[in-house]
């Protein structure tokens, strides 16, 4: 495959993107200089070095540690926890300034044309409740999309 069409094809897997967006992103990449491609490979190459996945709110993050610079912030607020469906949602709610609790990222929201709950973090959210509990939450936010897989998720696999 033609090395143009193969980074089109790759640009179309991601969220959103469009055969027509992941032509314009190539094409833009082909007009910069040899600076910002390179500096864009070694970006995407640091992504398995140094990026992790935080061991409580299941986040993606840069730092070193096991905990993510919310998780390990001793100003948050332990009595809130906002179960959120993407990191990108998370992002979101902390751009507002408005949430000072914790979060947890389910991974995504339930499909509805197959009730399927593979690759959310399910099990997971429910066995680090009682050590949340301990440390003080009071309140869990559902704040999943406002669509109808975002409901279904936060009516079907929260109601016990």
């Amino acid at each position: 495959m033609d090395p143009i069409e193969r980074l089109t094809s790759l640009f179309e897997r991601f969220p959103g993107i469009g055969p027509r967006q992941a032509q314009r992103f190539v094409q833009f990449l082909l007009r910069s200089s040899p600076a910002v491609r390179r500096e864009l490979v070694e970006s995407v190459q640091a992504l398995a070095g140094s990026v992790h996945q935080c061991s409580q709110c299941m986040r993606y993050h840069g730092g070193n540690g096991k905990l993510c610079s919310i998780c390990s912030n001793p100003e948050r607020d332990t009595a809130y926890l906002a179960v959120v469906a993407s990191d990108a949602d998370l992002a979101a709610l902390e751009k507002s300034g408005t949430y000072r609790g914790l979060y947890f990222v389910l991974g995504g929201t339930l499909h509805l044309a197959s009730e399927q709950t593979s690759g959310l973090r399910m099990k997971e959210l429910l066995a680090s409740l009682p050590k949340s509990i301990e440390g003080g939450l009071r309140e869990i936010i559902l704040a999943f999309p406002a669509n109808p897989e975002g409901d279904a998720t936060a009516f079907d696999r929260f109601r016990e």
